[in-house]
């Protein structure tokens, strides 16, 4: 008997061993030029009650096929109970989660003041009134630039502040010298204050603390 027979042959005893309630005659063909008994142990030996595996040599790709399909039925039938192991595991693309961005600054001020020019800059609290420096405009996305000891000019308007921001040395044209005062502007907007005010007295300002570097 050849190598072949003997790897065929291996093959079939396990598969009897294993898988003996499921084996089924035709799914192999008959009419052989040789074949083998099987007891219902296992043991390639001839008992009462036992039964015939009929293989072609040399095996046909018609049989070889359906031996192939029989022994995927058996895997997906669970086989040694590691079945389901076997299958590919296909995990569905689910909606990607869009994580918050990080704040731009640090420690942001709550609530927002802006002061005068004799108001300390920092972070402001409602134990330490501070005046906000680091400034943002939500329409117009640009810095808001604090001039102190100024304060806006009544020529300063919309399209003046569209032109020149943010060139400090073009923006100064629309400033008044004014001890004590300071002036804000961003490109849209534009403010000025004396004395310690909070930001959400100001409604028509779309300003908005950035944060501040620790």
């Amino acid at each position: 008997m050849s190598d072949d027979d003997d790897d065929l042959d291996e093959l079939l005893d396990e598969v009897e061993r294993k898988f003996c309630s499921k084996a089924s005659v035709g799914a192999f063909g008959r009419g052989s030029s040789h074949s083998r008994t099987f007891g219902s142990d296992g043991t390639g030996k001839s008992k009462e009650g036992s039964f015939t595996f009929d293989h072609p040599e040399p095996l046909s790709s018609s049989v070889s096929d359906d031996i192939d399909a029989f022994l995927e039925d058996l895997l997906e039938d669970g086989g040694d109970g590691g079945g389901e192991g076997l299958q590919a595991q296909h995990c569905p693309k689910g909606t990607p989660v869009e994580r918050p961005l990080p704040p731009p600054g640090g420690r942001r001020c709550c609530p927002v003041y802006l002061g005068g020019s004799g108001t300390r800059c920092g972070v402001g609290t409602a134990a330490a009134q501070r005046s906000c420096d680091q400034l943002r405009c939500t329409t117009c996305d640009f810095r808001v630039l604090k001039f102190d000891d100024c304060r806006w000019d009544v020529s300063c308007d919309y399209l003046f502040l569209r032109n020149n921001m943010p060139e400090r040395h073009k923006l100064r044209s629309r400033l008044k010298s004014s001890s004590g005062w300071r002036a804000y502007a961003c490109q849209c907007s534009w403010e000025s204050t004396e004395q310690l005010i909070q930001l959400q007295d100001r409604p028509r300002l779309t300003w908005v603390c950035g944060g501040h570097p620790h």
